[in-house]
């Protein structure tokens, strides 16, 4: 039996994916911080992380998935401030705008999708435990503070060894710290009305609002329990705001937070860093007004293993199409085989093709194989459909294994690719009659009708065939 193993950020080994409940594998990712569309290099992440969550269940187990939404920090109440909006009014089209963008994408919908600032309650019980525990300190400024000297194991996630960082002033309220200078976080910022305007919630610190790193805490526990089996993001989560979660989480439970962390690398544009400066930073929808689909967007962001930077570059999402194009014809091929006689060769096929790809994802989701794995599976096929020694009940089982491993990779099966609608199959057969019959004025009257429906004729010394002509 293959298992499916993930490279531990914190323990830096393959570890078994497994639910430790015996149920479901419980899975905690970082979302957006809704304060802008969402970039290519946030959804290198998500798609990463869609991977994965399509990869367990692939393997048999059950997934519960939670992914927050940001709503809460320095970023959005800045925004909602300098439109003189309410915070929800603020959030409201990026939220939208990330929904619809995961959806062109592929990318699977999750159990849930908590928002920070439903969630403050719940953040205000565990800063109460940490005071409580002695681990938790009001600052000079009033805000309230983790003493990360008191969680002897703090950089244990990053590698990063306590006494060899620069220890920087407790009264730091900001969000975020380099690898340079751990300070002191903040979880409770206390109210300043110059910085914070009208947004402040009441507490027993006094007022003010929770500091980002607590936000994840709370919904991850509220929603999946004190100990969960997997907590992704990306590498820039890492340190300071995972080492942080692992800090707070486990000195409120005395529990392990998380069994396996998992991080995606940075995304890059033609070698250099994503900025607006450079011209270079780009969202979901921009790559859309350029004529590129969801799904060549998909495929360029899945191809590069997650632990390895990918190198983004219009060639490249040039090449997914070319590979989607590729795929699309080798299923229609498939769908237009015919004849009841059956030549035996598929089944081998196919059962290499499997043990294959599924060995290539239980290795922390070696995708590169699993890919190459397929389309070794559309050169040895097309060749048979060539030979014509495949039957119709042989390319049904064909498809069958396309839409099982499309069930983890979300590109193979669109409308595009579904089976051609009746009246056209039938226009194409009237079509192929007039021509047959030299009746060339009904043969290009079938063609239009057929053109005006999204699908071109292509004919080939083993027939006329359908196709779509719009990429999705």
């Amino acid at each position: 039996m293959i298992l499916l193993k993930l490279h531990s950020t914190e323990t830096r080994v393959l570890e078994d994916v497994y639910p430790s409940d015996g149920k479901v594998v419980r899975m905690y990712t970082c979302g957006p911080t809704v304060y802008n569309y969402a970039h290519i290099g946030n959804f290198r992440t998500y798609v990463f992380e869609d991977l994965l969550r399509r990869t367990v269940k692939f393997f048999g187990m059950k997934i519960q998935q939670v992914m927050n939404l940001t709503d809460v920090d320095d970023k959005t109440i800045k925004g909602a401030i300098e439109k003189r909006i309410t915070l929800d009014e603020y959030t409201a089209p990026y939220k939208k705008a990330f929904f619809e963008d995961l959806q062109l994408l592929g990318i699977e919908p999750v159990e849930a999708y908590p928002q920070a600032v439903d969630y403050i309650p719940a953040m205000i019980e565990l800063m109460q435990i940490l005071v409580e525990k002695g681990v938790a300190y009001r600052g000079q400024d009033g805000s309230l503070y983790f003493s990360i000297r008191k969680f002897p194991s703090y950089g244990r996630l990053s590698h990063l060894h306590l006494d060899e960082l620069k220890t920087g002033a407790s009264e730091r309220i900001t969000d975020e710290y380099d690898k340079e200078n751990a300070a002191d976080f903040v979880l409770w910022k206390s109210y300043d009305p110059a910085r914070d305007g009208q947004f402040f919630w009441e507490s027993p610190f006094g007022p003010g609002r929770p500091g980002w790193h607590i936000e994840c805490s709370a919904m991850a526990m509220k929603l999946l329990g004190p100990s969960i089996d997997i907590h992704a993001g990306g590498v820039d989560n890492i340190f300071p705001h995972h080492e942080n979660e692992i800090a707070q989480s486990e000195c409120c439970t005395s529990q392990r937070f998380a069994r396996i962390w998992v991080h995606a690398e940075h995304l890059v544009v033609d070698q250099k860093k994503m900025s607006k400066s450079l011209g270079n930073f780009y969202t979901l929808g921009d790559l859309l007004k350029r004529g590129y689909s969801g799904r060549q967007v998909r495929l360029a962001l899945l191809s590069t293993h997650y632990r390895s930077q990918l190198n983004f570059t219009f060639q490249g999402l040039d090449a997914a199409g070319s590979s989607l194009e590729r795929l699309g014809d080798f299923i229609v091929r498939l769908q237009a085989v015919q004849g009841e006689k059956e030549h035996g060769r598929t089944k081998e096929i196919l059962q290499e093709a499997e043990q294959k790809f599924t060995a290539a994802l239980s290795d922390d989701l070696n995708i590169s194989p699993a890919l190459a794995s397929l389309f070794d599976l559309v050169r040895a096929i097309n060749t048979l459909i060539d030979e014509r020694r495949i039957g119709q009940r042989e390319a049904d089982e064909v498809l069958q294994f396309l839409r099982r491993i499309d069930s983890v990779l979300g590109l193979l099966f669109t409308e595009e690719t579904e089976e051609i609608p009746l009246e056209l199959q039938e226009l194409l057969a009237k079509r192929n009659e007039a021509r047959a019959d030299k009746n060339w004025p009904l043969a290009d009257e079938c063609r239009q009708l057929i053109l005006e429906q999204g699908y071109v004729i292509e004919d080939s010394p083993n027939g006329s065939r359908l196709k779509k002509t719009a990429k999705s």
